[in-house]
Order: structure tokens, then sequence, then C-alpha cells
């Protein structure tokens, strides 16, 4: 490859020191996004503060933590590992697509913009713009599960079984294309779960369970089939350095490894948030009707009480009426014990 955008491979073989070094070869383009991303969000943080509202400090760590570690798995040798080795790809990818997109919505940045910008000149444009954004036909579109998961799908079984990867990793810039794609498909993907942004649709508890628990299946299934797969899939991982000692069909099998182990621990911790969520969510509107009904009484309870003081009258058998000393069924004098006829 040639080019401003030209792949380097290091003459070490991998390590973590190796690896963790800073990329000098080729534009840091996912590294400078993330600085901005960063630099944005911590402008809007500041102005908040110094208007005197305030934002949980977890979310900033969050959304700064997802910045990083973007930073990291694009901007250092770790980038260049991943040209030759599948398994550092892979990681790549599953670092962009699981890791960290929960941790950029986590930190909810459509509602710190909302906040933070100014409702006046250009700052209402942008504010405007992001609201229209947030809730316009096209996000309900793409953020709709039927557009979700099929990309999911795409950037595992279609990218890997088929040719797309060979095609996509020969061409100079294939290897950044596929990560600025790992990357959008993984957010796309976790807005819908986990956003508190205001989206144009919002799906319920169980339905975000749902797709989460699909996406973790396709983990699964996906990483057996590049464990057990007996050739190499991907034609610019089949000749690592020689010098290294790895042979690409076992390397290929750690990614398969990486797949299965590391794309199910995120997507573990992703149910247990959504779980909890939904435990507490059911637990404040209890909380809420049981106030309600102390107030001003519960609708439902006392129609039902009602019902249940009906069938109580209506069930109740008569008591027997007693006339002078014979009884009224005409059975026996209550004075003598003798039966009468009427």
């Amino acid at each position: 490859m040639t080019g401003l955008w030209q792949s380097f491979v290091p003459e070490a073989p991998p390590s973590i020191v190796t690896m963790l070094a800073p990329e000098t070869h080729t534009p840091p383009l996912l590294p400078t996004i993330a600085a901005l991303l960063a630099l944005s969000y911590l402008w809007g943080v500041i102005r908040l503060r110094r208007r005197g509202e305030r934002w949980h400090p977890g979310r900033t760590v969050l959304f700064l933590s997802g910045c990083m570690l973007l930073a990291a798995v694009t901007g250092t040798e770790t980038d260049s590992y991943g040209t030759v080795l599948f398994s550092v790809f892979m990681f790549q990818q599953l670092t962009l697509m699981i890791t960290v997109p929960p941790l950029l919505v986590w930190g909810s940045p459509g509602r710190l913009l909302l906040r933070a910008a100014p409702n006046t000149g250009l700052g209402g444009i942008v504010q405007r713009a992001a609201l229209g954004a947030l809730r316009s036909r096209p996000a309900r579109y793409v953020l709709h599960p039927a557009i979700t998961i099929p990309l999911f799908l795409m950037s595992y079984y279609g990218l890997y079984l088929t040719s797309i990867a060979n095609t996509a990793l020969a061409y100079t810039g294939g290897h950044l294309a596929l990560e600025v794609f790992f990357l959008l498909s993984g957010i796309l993907f976790t807005i819908p779960a986990l956003s508190d942004d205001p989206l144009p649709t919002r799906h319920g508890h169980g339905a975000r369970i749902m797709d989460v628990s699909v996406e973790m299946v396709l983990h699964v299934f996906f990483g057996v089939i590049i464990m057990m797969s007996t050739t190499v899939l991907v034609d610019a991982f089949a000749n690592p350095p020689a010098g290294w000692g790895i042979d690409p069909l076992e390397d290929q099998g750690v990614a398969g490894g990486l797949a299965w182990g590391y794309g199910e621990g995120p997507t573990v911790v992703i149910l247990v948030v959504l779980l909890h969520r939904w435990f507490m969510d059911d637990t404040r509107r209890a909380r809420a009707a049981d106030a309600r009904a102390d107030r001003n009484g519960d609708p439902d309870l006392d129609a039902y009480n009602e019902h249940l003081a009906d069938l109580a009258r209506t069930t109740t058998p008569p008591v027997p009426r007693h006339t002078g000393g014979r009884s009224t069924n005409g059975e026996a004098d209550v004075r003598t014990g003798e039966t009468r006829p009427l």
C-alpha cells in the first residue's frame, strides 16, 4: 500500500509495551475525533457548572473513558499490529463495537449538549438542529432493531464469511474505513438500549433486553465458527512476519476466542444494567401508585372491594323467620318441638 494512509508493519513481535507505543505513521483520524469529543464534553460540563447547574460526575468519567479507549485502540501501535494479525484486529473491532459505545452513550452527550448550548445565536441553532436530528424520522429508522441488528450481523458473519473483508483490507485506508464502520454500528446499536437522551422512540425494558441478548448469541456462534475454521478466512492476516513465529491459523483461533470471551463481558454488564433499570423503574412506579392511593384512595381496589361486598350480599342465605310458636316452614314448634303441618 502507498499513499497517505499507508499501513505500517512493526518490526518487533507484539507485546504489551510495543502495542501501547504511540503510532506516528498514519494520520490519527479517530484519535483526533476522540480528543475533540472529550474537549467538547468538558466544555459543556464547565459551562453548566458556571451557571450553577449540576451534572453527575459519573457521566463525565464514563464519557471520557470512552474517548480515551477510542484513542488508545486506534492511536497506538495496536492499530499497526491490527493490519497483520487477526487477533489484534478482532480486539480492535470488539472494543470499538461493544466497549467504547456504551461508555460514550452512558455519558449522555445529547442531553449535555441541549443543556449547555446557549439558547440564542449560534448555540440556539446548534441546539435546535441537535434536537431535531435526535427526534427526526431518519433517526427513528436507523435506530430501529430492523437496522441495528442486521448491521451487527454484517459486522461479523457478513464481513468474514464472505469476501467483504478481503476486498476492504486490500485497499489503502480499508482498515480505517472498517474501524469507522465498527464504531458507528456499535453506537447505533447501543443508543436505543442504553441512552436516556431525547430519542424519536423509546423501547420498553423487555425489548432492550431482547436486543442485547440477540447480540450476545451472535458473538457466541461467530466465535465458535472462527475457532473451528481450518482455513485462514482473511487474506490480509495470512502472512504475518516470519520473524514473529506466529501461525496465522492459531492467531485466527485466538481471534475467535476473543469474539466469544471478550465479546460476552461488556454484554453481560449491559444486561445487568438493563435489569437493574427495569427493577428500579418498577419500584418507582409502585411507590408512586402507593402514594397516590394513600392520598386519594385506589379506585381499582375500592371497586374490587365493592364487588366482593355485592357478592356477599347476594350469596348469604336468608335467616328463617318464625311466627308465634310455629315455624314458618311448618316443620316444628319451637316450644314443644312437635312438627305441625301448615
